[in-house]
């Protein structure tokens, strides 16, 4: 049994969302989820991704460490999707060098002194081309187990909670009178 079966045979076998498989997410739930965690859950799609190639191509990484440090990889994760992509006849293209280089100079401008914090929100837009060119190559494989929900799972719906307290953190300690301390020694 070559790999390609072994792979096909667990997506056959495979009852969650686990290797085998494939969760499509929607591009307006991910930005949804990007901006609700402050864009934390970029960062889990980015494991899941690794995940997915790693079991998919036999691939000799750690998807973790690939997620945890994802700008050093990103330019790489968006190649393979394209190729994997294009493998599956997708028609349109992106560029992962733009799309790598967009993403990473908008968030350079949450750096920048004021409320210029918030662009950097709008850096998780530079992965729409690519979530939506592994979602077409995924559902038009054959061999991968698509799950696709309608609605918001459970642990999604945690992230958005533990997001809402995120953000009302940061709005408190955006908005309230700083605290003046005095340390004399």
């Amino acid at each position: 049994m070559d790999e390609r079966e072994l792979f096909l045979d667990d997506v056959i076998n495979d009852t969650s969302d686990l290797p085998g498989s494939f969760q499509v997410i929607e591009p307006a739930k991910f930005v949804i989820l990007s901006v609700m965690t402050l864009g934390i859950y970029p960062i889990w799609w980015s494991y899941k991704l690794w995940r997915f190639f790693k079991l998919k191509d036999n691939l000799d990484i750690t998807p973790v460490l690939r997620a945890i440090f994802s700008i050093l990889f990103l330019y790489s994760l968006f190649s393979r999707i394209r190729n994997f992509a294009e493998e599956q006849g997708y028609a349109k293209t992106f560029s992962p060098g733009w799309m790598f280089t967009g993403l990473l100079s908008v968030s350079l401008l949450s750096y920048i002194p004021g409320d210029f914090w918030i662009l950097g929100l709008f850096s998780n837009l530079f992965m729409l081309p690519p979530l939506n060119a592994i979602n077409y190559a995924v559902e038009q494989s054959g061999c991968i187990r698509v799950i696709r929900h309608s609605s918001l799972n459970g642990r999604q719906v945690i992230l958005i909670l533990v997001g809402i307290i995120l953000w009302i953190l940061v709005l408190i300690g955006r908005f309230s009178a700083p605290v003046e301390t005095d340390f004399r020694f």
